[in-house]
């Protein structure tokens, strides 16, 4: 497997311990939800950070996980953890350019691989109704503890929506103050079409009085 080098920015307390309450709700979900998809419903929530750092610490706690970047229209995963060289991706291997085995990434986070977003493609939503996408993810559920999968927002781009019904759960994640309830509930009615059940959702960059900085924090399902 292909190695990379990540550099992970440090959080605060507040933020960490809102992610270990988000990782401990996800597992008190049930032990059939193992593939897991981190959403929003426009961009610019933090679904992506939100889903890494999700991913890295079902992985700190000895899991072996597998965070996919699903996002092949606005990747920021390669740009934000500085990696320092160019990485095949999603899009190469659902356009039969790549094999899975050349995609997915042994990161320096003990337990951590990452498939990253891959160059963008002008059909991603026809590639996500692939078979080699759904071949991807039963592979990957027999070989991980634990797969997620970051996506476009749901309520901007379709492609969200068709992966949603390969997954056991989805997490939504909404910025505080920027989303309306009503867009919020169309988002929820696209997911529960799909069949897959929401699991909850994280108000993100909510205003801390006290401090003035913005942490993230889990609340219960739908």
């Amino acid at each position: 497997m292909k190695k990379v080098e990540l550099s992970i920015p440090e959080k605060d307390t507040k933020f960490d311990e809102s992610i270990k309450t988000l990782r401990t709700n996800i597992q008190f979900s049930g032990a059939d939800i193992r593939t897991v998809m981190i959403t929003s419903s426009e961009p610019d929530e933090g679904k992506s950070e939100i889903a890494f750092h999700t991913a890295m610490a079902f992985a700190g706690l000895g899991k072996k996980v597998l965070l996919i970047d699903g996002d092949i229209h606005k990747s920021v995963l390669t740009t934000r953890y500085h990696l320092e060289r160019e990485v095949d991706g999603l899009s190469q291997y659902l356009t039969g350019q790549k094999k899975a085995e050349d995609v997915i990434y042994q990161t320096n986070i003990e337990n951590f691989d990452i498939l990253f977003s891959g160059p963008y493609a002008p059909n991603p939503a026809e590639l996500f109704e692939n078979e080699l996408m759904k071949r991807l993810l039963d592979q990957a559920e027999k070989e991980y503890d634990y797969v997620f999968l970051d996506t476009p927002p749901v309520g901007a781009l379709i492609e969200g929506a068709i992966i949603a019904k390969y997954c056991d759960g989805v997490v939504l994640v909404i910025k505080s103050g920027a989303i309306s309830y009503k867009k919020v509930q169309q988002v929820k009615r696209q997911i529960e079409k799909s069949g897959c059940r929401i699991l909850g959702a994280v108000l993100n960059m909510v205003n801390s009085p006290k401090s003035g900085y913005s942490y993230n924090s889990y609340y219960g399902e739908y």
